[in-house]
Order: structure tokens, then C-alpha cells, then sequence
């Protein structure tokens, strides 16, 4: 855990994927599904590209994943691609798949306890994103699940400042693993604190967050300093 001097907040705002989320649990076998029935549906003819592009696209809008992950797909793969991502995912939730990083329910309960206000922002869709938090048995803690699938945004900075505005809340730390996090603390006034446990990203991401932490505990931590 490494910091520099943090204001207290009255909020913490959470990315999901990579975050929250221990995303290739569940994507691994839900990718490899996706390319199967594109394929069998005759949208796409070539093999499934490798699952770490998908990985290493997270935190992005769906549209632009689609464009890195297969590049030579047509728009009507891509929008099909879509629908079967989340279906795929919502019925590897639906069975018990996808795990949530150690120590997380545990310490969003703690959070919760001492008063504070938990959200999530996320660039995933709103089915996923709620489907997550719900089959996780961790939906009630949080004050408002936001995404990039619900409100139409087009960066996370605008999804961010759309939640602040809700709520009514003045200070806050934006937590995540990608530069998309940074940039939605950063843009909105707010501490960014970079989750260096994740796997997904590089770990050029997080320059410019304002606390690094390798286990979700630390967050604790950093609120009692």
C-alpha cells in the first residue's frame, strides 16, 4: 500500500470488473461460448481470439472492446456478440459462477458499518453489472450501482459526475484497476486509488492514482490514517 495524504470521504465510488470482481472467473468459459455460437450462426469464421484480449480490454465501452477483440468481425457480429456476452454471463451468475476478490463482502460490509456511502461505476451494462452485485449477496450494500449501460455515457468521467450529482456528495474516492478510474476521479475533484491486486490491466494504469493498494483491505487501512 503505498499513499500520499487523503481527504476523508463521505463516499467511496467502485469500479466492478477488476475491482470488485474477479472478472476471468466467469468471462473465460462465457468467451469461449460467444465465439462457438457466432460461429455456428455463421457471423464469424475465424478462431475465438484469445481470452486475455478480452481481458485486457476491461474497464472499456462495450463498442470499442468488440473493435479490439476482433477487428475483422462485422458490425452484425459485434451487436450479436453483445446479446450473447450477456447472456452467457448472466446465466454463468445465475449458476454460481464468478468469484468476487478475497476480503471484498467482508470489508464493503465494514465500510458500510462505519456510515459510509458505497457505489459502484462501471462501463459494463446495467443487467450485468446489477446481475453481479445481486448474485453476489452484495447488491443491498451499495446506495446506487451505476453504469455506462444504463445512463448512455460516454466516458466514465461523465458517468461519475452524473452519480455525484444524484447523490449530492462533495467527496468521494474513485477505487478501480484501470486508467478509466483515474481519469473519473481525477476529472470529477476526487481521490483516485488504484487496486494493483488486479491482473487485467498494466500497471502504467494506475500512474496518477493517489494510493496504490494490493488487497482490498488496505482500504480500511487508508481510511484509519
Amino acid at each position: 500500500m503505498s499513499e500520499r495524504k487523503l481527504r476523508l470521504p463521505e463516499a467511496l465510488i467502485f469500479d466492478m470488473d477488476g475491482t470488485l470482481f474477479e472478472t476471468d472467473t466467469l468471462l473465460v468459459p462465457v468467451h469461449h461460448r460467444v465465439f462457438e455460437t457466432l460461429r455456428e450462426e455463421r457471423l464469424y469464421e475465424h478462431e475465438t481470439p484469445p481470452v486475455e484480449r478480452l481481458l485486457s480490454c476491461l474497464g472499456m465501452l462495450l463498442e470499442d472492446i468488440w473493435r479490439q477483440v476482433m477487428p475483422d468481425s462485422t458490425e452484425a457480429a459485434r451487436k450479436r456478440a453483445d446479446v450473447l456476452l450477456l447472456q452467457y454471463e448472466l446465466e454463468g451468475l445465475a449458476s454460481g459462477e464468478g468469484e468476487l476478490y478475497p476480503h471484498v463482502e467482508a470489508t464493503l460490509r465494514e465500510l458500510k458499518q462505519r456510515g459510509m456511502k458505497l457505489f459502484v461505476a462501471s462501463n459494463g451494462l446495467e443487467d450485468y453489472v446489477k446481475g453481479v452485485a445481486r448474485y453476489k449477496g452484495i447488491a443491498e450494500l451499495f446506495d446506487g450501482l451505476y453504469s455506462a449501460g444504463e445512463y448512455a455515457t460516454a466516458s466514465k468521467v461523465d458517468l461519475v459526475a452524473r452519480l455525484l450529482q444524484d447523490h449530492g456528495i462533495q467527496s468521494a474516492w474513485m477505487v478501480g484497476d484501470r486508467s478509466s478510474d483515474v481519469e473519473a476521479g481525477k476529472g470529477n475533484g476526487l481521490e483516485a486509488i488504484g487496486c494493483a491486486y488486479a491482473t487485467y490491466g498494466r500497471a502504467a494504469e494506475l500512474d496518477g492514482a493517489d494510493a496504490l493498494i494490493g488487497d482490498f483491505r488496505e482500504l480500511i487501512k487508508l481510511l484509519d490514517t
